[in-house]
């Protein structure tokens, strides 16, 4: 492994030297990651100062106390961070000991813990430069901060800070005096440790679930990996983020390898258990990433993370992974929080470079579709169908849904889709002259949290497609919903959906035109267009243009550019005074502040995925519609279908 890209090990030994001297029990762990023979007489110590001398040293560059802020997470939020500090060794280095920078990062994740909703902090390792108990007693000093105030962390043992390159069976060290198992007993997300007490587990609640890290040695004997194995299994639903001190490698292009231990944990271990997506480490520099792909066939990020080659040996940078399981990505940024705080006091050219990394392997997203990447050990359960009779809250005048066919089977040109509110709201097919076979299809596909489980999917397009309406004396032809009204419909556009041939297709509308309803004698509007229409633009802009009882010209609502091969869910509320479109439950931007009331029809067929204009077809809807539901009053967003 190239020389320049691995950090540098205790003084005493070259770093040549020190892998030279350790290769048996290297090779050992790796083969077979088992337990190592008895640990070889340690190298020759650095120099060190007295336990006076490093109490002295923290006294002298310590800030004034702060009463330690209290760790809260926001639990069910969608969106957290977990940070992630590796090597900080050369803060912690015999007669060098300066905590101030460690002290600046575990600070700033305090302070930004509500801001950035930050939830546990990994350190991976080499906490120390010789893992003397002076410099342990200095570096764990700092983290008091963090048990105060009822932080969740994990910490593990690199080769730094232990006397030798020995197995987690190495014994007591002055390490597990003050980062053994005894330190985290207190904390509500400490699970436990290995026998040995070098192999730690923690939880963290995030998202509304239980998440799981597992800090390992730097050398896992095979007892340590029947442990973790043992913790897996009595959290079979939990994900798992793993750290150790060394796994992969870094290449000078920014992606890693696994070097020989991190195979042999990979074989061994991490590739059978499918709860781990993420592996962190530190060890070499620079950083680098890949991806490996486990037994289940789902991928698993490796990152490695080290900055202490850098000014002020890293100065204690972070990385902090945050999580979005909204948008299911990972951003990550990396920063030096004592150099942001100005610590260094006067200006200094290179502390300015280290602020913040914004090269490629510093500052990048991962895009992880959460469901799926955690399906085969927790899957997501699916929302069971809800019964008609429960969508039909006050005020219902139609509910339409499709499900109780054969998926793929075209629907007849006989079919009669009954109104389940009751009303005699029913859908006909449309039977246009020219509609191709198989027009009109039954489907299976639906919004996760539509109430029924079918769809009707359209061919559409000007020729061909075919469409539904209500029958004739369909009571809601002549229903101007003076009083308010919501509108509610479940689609999805395909990938074929094009702009300009599919553009102002509508999922619902009225036959009858603008002018028919007696309107759009002024500049605002068209006399020919439909005087009311659920359409979508080139733009794939959900657009809501109706012409209000109150009002001679148009009124619209515009939604924005919707993202293909998606189920959506729309809503359309008027509250007798003014009318506001929700996608997915949400308010669009786009909403007229126009006080308005009622619709203008009179008494002509509504269209389902039909679209007139001037008196004649002139679209027909390319995509998928599911359930419908038509109420004349103003429904709460918790009222909605999709609540």
């Amino acid at each position: 492994m190239p020389e320049h890209t691995n950090d540098n090990d205790r003084s005493g030994l070259s770093r040549r030297g020190f892998l030279a001297a350790t290769a048996a029990v290297g090779a050992v762990t790796a083969a077979g990651l088992g337990s190592a023979s008895p640990a070889a007489a340690s190298p020759a110590a650095a120099p060190l100062v007295g336990a006076a001398s490093a109490a002295q040293a923290i006294a002298s560059s310590a800030t004034p106390t702060r009463a330690a802020k209290k760790w809260k997470p926001d639990l069910p939020s969608p969106r957290f961070t977990v940070a992630v500090m590796p090597d900080t060794q050369y803060m912690f280095d015999g007669a060098s000991i300066d905590p101030k920078p460690l002290r600046a990062s575990l600070h700033y994740l305090l302070s930004e813990q509500k801001h950035q909703n930050i939830v546990f902090l990994a350190h991976l390792g080499d906490l120390t430069q010789n893992g003397a108990a002076n410099e342990m007693a200095a570096s764990g000093a700092e983290f008091d901060v963090l048990d105060k105030s009822g932080a969740a962390y994990s910490v593990l043992a690199g080769n730094h800070d232990i006397p030798s390159s020995t197995d987690d069976q190495r014994g007591q060290t002055p390490y597990l005096d003050v980062f053994g198992p005894s330190r985290f007993s207190g904390s509500d997300s400490f699970i436990g440790s290995s026998a040995d007490g070098y192999n730690t587990a923690h939880r963290f609640t995030a998202a509304g679930r239980e998440w799981l890290v597992l800090a390992l040695d730097w050398r896992t004997s095979a007892g340590g990996i029947d442990w973790a194995r043992s913790v897996l299994a009595a959290h079979p639903q939990s994900p798992v983020i793993l750290t150790s001190h060394t796994l992969v490698d870094s290449n000078p292009d920014g992606t890693a390898a696994f070097d020989d231990y991190g195979q042999g944990l990979w074989d061994s271990f991490i590739k059978g258990q499918d709860q781990i997506f993420l592996t962190l480490n530190g060890h070499y520099w620079g950083p680098g990433r890949t991806t490996a792909t486990n037994a289940a066939g789902h991928a698993v990020d490796l990152h490695l993370t080290n900055y202490q080659n850098r000014y002020y040996g890293g100065a204690a940078m972070i990385r902090l992974y945050h999580f979005d399981l909204e948008r299911n990505v990972i951003d990550v940024e990396t920063l030096a929080p004592f150099l942001i705080d100005g610590g260094l006091k006067a200006p200094n050219e290179l502390a300015e470079q280290e602020v913040r990394l914004s090269g490629d392997v510093d500052r990048f997203t991962m895009q992880i579709d959460f469901d799926e990447r955690f399906s085969g050990f927790a899957p997501v359960a699916v929302r069971a169908p809800r019964a008609a009779q429960s969508m039909l809250v006050s005020g219902t005048i139609a509910y339409w849904r499709f499900d109780g066919n054969a998926n793929g089977a075209g629907v007849g040109s006989a079919t009669r889709v009954s109104d389940l509110s009751g009303h005699g709201n029913d859908l006909i097919v449309a039977g246009r002259p020219g509609a191709a076979a198989g027009a009109l299809t039954w489907s299976n596909a639906h919004h996760p949290d539509q109430p029924s489980t079918g769809s009707i999917a359209f061919t559409g397009g000007r020729p061909g497609g075919d469409y539904l309406k209500t029958v004739d004396q369909a009571p809601m032809n002549s229903n101007q919903f003076l009083r308010g009204y919501t509108v509610e419909a479940f689609f999805s556009l395909p990938a074929a959906f094009d702009s300009s041939a599919n553009g102002f297709s509508a999922l619902l509308s009225q036959s009858s035109s603008a002018s028919q309803a007696g309107k759009a004698h002024s500049s605002s509007g068209d006399p020919d267009e439909p005087a009311v229409t659920l359409s979508f633009s080139g733009d794939r802009e959900l657009q809501w243009c109706v012409y209000p009882v109150s009002q001679d010209g148009s009124l619209t609502n515009w939604g924005h550019e919707l993202p293909l091969e998606t189920w959506w869910h729309v809503a359309v509320v008027n509250d007798g005074k003014h009318t506001t479109m929700y996608v997915d439950g949400c308010p669009v931007a786009r909403n007229p502040s126009t006080a308005n009331h009622g619709l203008a029809v009179v008494g002509q067929p509504w269209l389902l995925g039909g679209y007139n204009y001037g008196g004649k077809l002139d679209q027909v809807f390319v995509g998928s519609i599911g359930d419908v539901r038509l109420t004349e009053r103003a429904l709460d967003p918790t009222e909605f279908m999709i609540a």
